[in-house]
Formats: C-alpha cells, sequence, structure tokens
C-alpha cells in the first residue's frame, strides 16, 4: 500500500529554483557513489530502494515520463516482477470503438503514469507550482546526486536569529535557507522491502541514486563501451607503430 507524503511535491521544485543558484553560493558536500567513474556501476539493491521510496512517496506528485515498466528489468526485476508492478498502475488509453477514453492495468511497455491528468491540476493541487517531472532531474541540475542528496538531508531548525517567511522551511544546503518544501523524506515513512534502515541518510542516498539511474539508464553500457574503444585504440597503436618501425627499419 503506498505511502504518499504531499510534501515530496515540492522536491524538484525546489531543485528547478535552487540547484544553480546552490551551485554558486552553496557548497554541496561531494559524496562518494558507486556510479563514479569510469569504472561506475549501480548499485541493484540501492536502485530497487530508491524505486520503493519513489512508488510510496513521490508518485503521489511527481512524474517519471521517461522511465518505462520495462525499463525496471534492469534494477534486477524479473519479467514477472516488472509485470506485476506494471499492473498496479491505471493506465488512461482510448480512445475505443466509442470515442471515449478508458483506463486499463499497466503492461510492461507502458511508461509511469503521471499523477496529474495535465499541469494546471498539477499547480492547483501544490499552490499554484506545478511539481516537475523527476526522469532526468539528476543530469539537469548541477552536481546532481550530490546536490538532490544534500536538500533531502539538510533541513533544520532554524537559527534564534533567523526569521522564516510563514510557510517556509530553513534548509541550510539551499540558498537563501528559506526553501516552500517541508522535509519530505522522514524516518520511517518507509519500510525497507530488504530489510535496510530506513535512516534519513539512507533514504535520501537511495533516491539520489535512483534519480541518476532514471536521468541516464545506459550508463553502464557507455562506460563498457568507452573502455573497450580505448583498450581496441591502445592496440591499434601498439600495432601500428610495430608496423611502422619494420617498414621503415632499413631506411636512412
Amino acid at each position: 500500500m503506498r505511502k504518499l507524503l504531499p510534501g515530496l511535491a515540492a522536491t524538484l521544485l525546489v531543485l528547478n529554483l535552487g540547484a544553480a543558484q546552490a551551485a554558486e553560493g552553496v557548497k554541496i558536500p561531494e559524496r562518494h557513489w558507486s556510479f563514479d567513474g569510469i569504472f561506475g556501476y549501480f548499485d541493484r539493491a540501492q536502485l530497487q530502494r530508491g524505486l520503493q521510496i519513489y512508488r510510496e512517496v513521490c508518485s503521489g506528485c511527481h512524474s517519471l515520463k521517461y522511465i518505462a515498466f520495462r525499463n525496471l528489468a534492469d534494477l534486477g526485476f524479473s519479467e514477472e516482477e516488472v509485470k506485476a508492478i506494471a499492473e498496479e498502475y491505471q493506465i488512461v488509453d482510448g480512445p475505443d470503438d466509442e470515442g471515449e477514453m478508458f483506463e486499463r492495468s499497466g503492461v510492461p511497455s507502458d511508461y509511469f503514469p503521471s499523477p496529474f491528468p495535465n499541469k494546471q491540476a498539477a499547480a492547483a493541487a501544490n499552490g499554484g507550482a506545478a511539481p516537475p517531472d523527476l526522469s532526468l532531474m539528476a543530469k539537469a541540475r548541477a552536481h546532481g546526486p550530490d546536490y538532490i542528496h544534500a536538500l533531502l538531508t539538510g533541513y533544520e531548525e532554524p537559527p534564534a536569529d533567523k526569521e522564516l517567511l510563514e510557510g517556509l522551511s530553513y534548509n541550510v544546503s539551499f540558498l537563501g535557507n528559506q526553501i516552500a518544501m517541508a522535509p519530505p523524506l522522514l524516518e520511517g515513512v518507509v519500510e525497507y522491502a530488504d530489510g535496510t534502515e530506513a535512516t534519513l541518510d539512507q533514504m535520501a542516498e537511495d533516491t539520489a541514486a535512483f534519480l541518476m539511474w532514471t536521468a541516464e539508464p545506459k550508463m553502464e553500457v557507455r562506460k563498457r563501451t568507452g573502455i573497450k574503444v580505448i583498450l581496441f585504440l591502445l592496440v591499434m597503436t601498439a600495432i601500428l607503430y610495430a608496423a611502422k618501425k619494420k617498414v621503415w627499419r632499413d631506411a636512412h
């Protein structure tokens, strides 16, 4: 059963408003990620936990329009598991023979549906600002997953001399430290299927890693291809150098 947290509706709105500014005015701590570097890879268990957070916390407000259910096979889910996840969603389809739209259970080829029928409805339900799609957020924002993690864990009580505007929260990772989004992740808001303790830091890290995967699901393939190309070029360089030495060795 999904646990929807409306406060997360503003998560990526905050990213939209503050990510570039944070890069300039707020120091974002660098973290080590399994996908860093040329040999980087995605931790499948972490991605599955991130997906769980998206489904139970984020999906009530944010879409994931560039990710199809079949893509979840890359996270380690079996064909049957992907099909079961897809069937939990209702997809608007049509028109039918009478020209009417209708709803049906999802199939693996479907994409994650938006929680709102249109941007106007999304904005009306969220104080006038439509929650942005999460699919590409980790690549579209400066510092990517580092910024997402810092923002989600950056909520603190404001200093005694800091007066917050009405409806705003204090966040040390946001430029100006005042944001409209209430803390979206609270310890215990999810119970991880794999038994991992759902601390704030763990949930923020899993969310950031998952959003990195949604932004670049073929990252591992790209990196493996790059390594092969570099090795090929090194071997070809050695062969060509040896051939040159053989052809011109008697030349004076």
